[in-house]
């Protein structure tokens, strides 16, 4: 999970600044601490070392990185398109899976493409602005993918409990409004973090072990204090989310005692079955983030290119999976889908 680092809090005082072997520009604040003036120091470049640990093996990770990049981007793009040129289609639940779908291409594109230069070319020169620009969009991908998720719970929530009010609460005009507040959240969320870590002062290396940029990781390189960037990082965008998670699970509680108050079985199994889709979306992008965040948090003994090898494969596995789900699980979207292979061959 993106937020989740081993919170170390790394203090120098404002002497602390060795030559370094790398190219520097310097931006002065005049700002007083002590009496001194504060320098700040920026790398020109940082160094991702892709997954330290497995250098030999990179060639090797690259073939199926490769190959769940192009089924995660063909798949969320078909799935868009299918969206976009089915006008039945062109309801809430699917408004909503198709910004999903551009998220999951969103968080991919930022990071895959960067490791397979790594693994195949060695390229792991990173600007320090292109690095905190990887950083805002993986972070910012990861808290909107939250709250879409949310906005697809309320959505069957409101179709399975108040049916007969669902195109009157669900409009056009309310679906703007969640998009705007899910978007909104996340940037606003998240664009802090770039002035908290272009505050800091990099004196320590330029060497980053991992394959793309992330808080805590560049933070961790400065040799000023971090506290600020510790709490913030973890604290505010994990706040976030759990409260996702919590309105999440009270909106399948509300449906659950919905659903098995219908008087047929055939009723049961019709609402259930269209959450099934939703719910094994919701379990596989949550469970790999605490389970990310956990091992980082309390596994001292796991490996580091362990850390960094699940950290790579969450930006991967679920944005490959979640069109495949809902290709197999929701007969429009089945049925729109092989309309438009159709039309293409025929074409």
């Amino acid at each position: 999970m993106m937020f989740a680092h081993p919170l170390l809090e790394l203090t120098a005082d404002s002497s602390c600044c060795p030559c370094l072997s790398f190219s520097l520009h310097k931006e002065t604040s005049k700002a007083s601490m002590l009496g001194a003036n504060l320098t700040i120091i920026h790398p020109t470049v940082f160094i991702l070392l892709g997954i330290p640990g497995l250098e030999q093996y990179h060639t090797w990770l690259s073939i199926p990185f490769c190959l769940m990049y192009i089924t995660a981007v063909l798949g969320n793009g078909a799935l868009i398109l299918v969206v976009l040129s089915e006008h039945t289609l062109h309801e809430p639940m699917y408004v909503f899976l198709s910004m999903l779908a551009g998220t999951d291409i969103l968080l991919s594109t930022t990071t895959v493409p960067k490791a397979l230069a790594i693994f195949w070319f060695h390229a792991g020169e990173i600007p320090f602005d292109a690095c905190l620009t990887q950083m805002f969009f993986i972070h910012v991908a990861f808290v909107a993918e939250s709250g879409i998720l949310l906005a697809m719970a309320f959505d069957r929530y409101v179709a399975i409990c108040t049916p007969l009010r669902y195109s009157s609460i669900l409009t056009p005009m309310a679906i703007g409004k969640m998009t705007l507040a899910i978007w909104g959240r996340s940037i606003g969320t998240i664009f802090p973090i770039i002035f908290l870590l272009k505050r800091l002062s990099y004196c320590r290396t330029n060497i980053i072990p991992h394959s793309y940029c992330e808080h805590i990781g560049v933070a961790r390189l400065a040799c000023t204090d971090i506290t600020v960037n510790i709490w913030y990082g973890f604290s505010v965008p994990m706040a976030s989310v759990l409260v996702d998670v919590a309105l999440i699970g009270i909106s399948y509680s509300l449906i659950l005692q919905a659903v098995f108050r219908l008087p047929s079985q055939d009723a049961r199994h019709k609402a259930l079955n269209t959450c099934g889709s939703h719910i094994g979306v919701i379990l596989l992008f949550f469970i790999p983030s605490f389970f990310t965040f956990l091992t980082h948090r309390f596994g001292k003994n796991i490996p580091h290119h362990v850390h960094i090898l699940l950290a790579n494969l969450y930006v991967l596995v679920p944005p490959m999976l979640n069109p495949i789900i809902y290709g197999v699980k929701t007969k429009q979207i089945r049925d729109s889908m092989t309309h438009l292979l159709s039309v293409v061959c025929k074409s």
